[in-house]
């Protein structure tokens, strides 16, 4: 139980009716959740508005309700709070609820269009192998230490993420890595968490579905740096075009990594083979297990984050090349008996889908062809879905358009989209399988030895999501199979 009174502390109320000194058991953001002396928080979500329902939190025994607008019934012994924004309010009373707990621990939190999962999930290994206890927070899993939790967003809601970084603080963490999406920043999710870095990875055309333009989603990325506090660092990568953008209004220490311009951190690639890179990295020599440009830049981005907290050189370096990759992004199979490579890959938008592309144009040999396996996800972004197909036949062999998520939608139809983007002369590279595992299936048989097949879009997922519904469905199992039955 927390004081109501306490848990408004810096929390922005333009109008109360009824006692703050009382105490809180719980706060909520779902009706239906409430218990006894709970609060309940009223958000005008992208599906519902939390307004409707304060007459149910109240039936369910909410004694608080903060809010935007006041409803026309007040009742007797419920203290009312209006405030400007329900969503960045129930930020900080979140923050306040569970006492603080990003005060206690070293936050930093990864954003950009591609790269997030894989940095925080390498940061999270390294600081692991260097003895620290970390916590994760990403769209594959959380975690506390050893212990997974299993995700349901890129970045919880406010009340669950701080949930569990009071349980990191409660176990004894040391440092967390988060991702923290462009949705969660413009959602206020992340409001009240107190940062000790934050990191810029890069940014290309995604999430135009929520965002109403490419600037609108590129401002809510730079919001991230602009609220970050003066104690902080900020990171960004240098050699995107809008990686200075991201730092022009931070109170945070800026720093640069990069390949290709001066940067405070900086790496230029020596080799890029199957079996990893060599780069020379701050001035050394480094192997590690990745393969590809983008994975220079994540190693870079990654050792530049843990020198800002303070971990010597020759440690990170160390640990850094012992490092795999994350589940799901660049994920290899390797059946040496038939000799073909399946690449399972989560990239869903056009820039990560031709960054992986042109890697296995980098490390394949002369005569080995690139069969593509991609479609996408239903009731999202359909501006992409031309570029998409266009992007993955102008670096292919051969592609083989499918379903990814359709959701609502009818895979037919998103397939029809996504042809737009092909021209008549390459129209002899493309296959249409809308069924998944069939696409899979009929990859795996076309492929010989030597062949790279890559399986794009969905990466860790689990599921398949259809009509409201999801299905198992674990894309690499199902190459796996697929490649070694050969």
């Amino acid at each position: 139980m927390r004081k109501l009174s306490e848990i408004l502390t810096l929390v922005e109320v333009s109008e109360t009716i009824g006692e703050t000194d009382q105490s809180i058991s719980n706060i909520y953001l779902d009706s239906r959740l409430v218990k006894q002396a709970g609060l309940f928080v009223a958000i005008r979500g992208v599906q519902a508005d939390g307004h409707r329902f304060i007459e149910k939190a109240i039936e369910k025994g909410a004694v608080a309700i903060v809010c935007e607008k006041l409803p026309n019934a007040i009742k007797e012994g419920i203290c009312y709070l209006k405030v400007p924004n329900s969503g960045k309010a129930i930020g900080q009373i979140a923050h306040n609820f569970y006492k603080k707990p990003s005060q206690k621990i070293k936050i930093v939190g990864v954003t950009g269009t591609n790269g997030k999962t894989t940095s925080v999930t390498l940061l999270y290994r390294l600081f692991t192998d260097l003895g620290y206890k970390v916590g994760l927070l990403s769209t594959v899993e959380n975690r506390i230490g050893k212990r997974v939790i299993p995700a349901t967003h890129t970045t919880p809601d406010a009340i669950q993420l701080n949930q569990l970084l009071a349980k990191m603080v409660e176990e004894g963490c040391d440092f967390a890595f988060m991702e923290v999406s462009s949705h969660a920043i413009h959602q206020n999710r992340i409001a009240g968490v107190a940062f000790a870095g934050g990191v810029f990875t890069n940014i290309s055309h995604d999430h135009l579905d929520y965002h109403n333009t490419f600037k609108e989603y590129i401002n809510v990325k730079k919001q991230f740096f602009d609220d970050l506090p003066k104690s902080a660092f900020a990171l960004s990568n240098i050699d995107d075009k809008r990686g200075m953008v991201m730092l022009q209004n931070t109170k945070a220490s800026k720093y640069t990594y990069g390949l290709k311009k001066l940067a405070d951190f900086k790496a230029r690639i020596i080799e890029n083979s199957i079996i990893g890179l060599h780069l020379n990295l701050d001035q050394t020599e480094f192997y590690g297990r990745l393969v590809g440009d983008f994975n220079a830049y994540n190693y870079t981005a990654i050792y530049a984050t843990a020198r800002l907290l303070g971990i010597e050189k020759e440690e990170v370096l160390a640990s850094l090349s012992q490092l795999k990759t994350a589940e799901g992004r660049f994920d290899t199979i390797l059946d040496e008996k038939v000799g073909i490579m399946g690449i399972v890959d989560y990239a869903h938008t056009p820039d990560a889908l031709e960054k992986v592309l042109t890697t296995i144009h980098a490390i394949r040999t002369n005569d080995a062809k690139i069969i593509t396996i991609v479609g996408c996800g239903g009731d999202r972004d359909r501006k992409k879905r031309p570029i998409m197909a266009k992007v993955a036949v102008q670096w292919s062999d051969q592609i083989i358009l499918t379903a990814d998520n359709p959701r609502t939608e009818d895979p037919e139809s998103i397939l029809d989209e996504m042809e737009e983007g092909i021209s008549d002369d390459v129209n002899h590279k493309v296959l249409r399988i809308s069924n998944r595992e069939q696409a899979i299936k009929t990859a795996s048989r076309l492929a010989k030895m030597g062949d790279i097949i890559l399986l794009a879009g969905k990466g860790h997922e689990k599921y398949q999501e259809i009509n409201g519904e999801k299905f198992p469905f674990d894309d690499k199992q199902i190459l796996t199979k697929e490649i070694t039955r050969k």
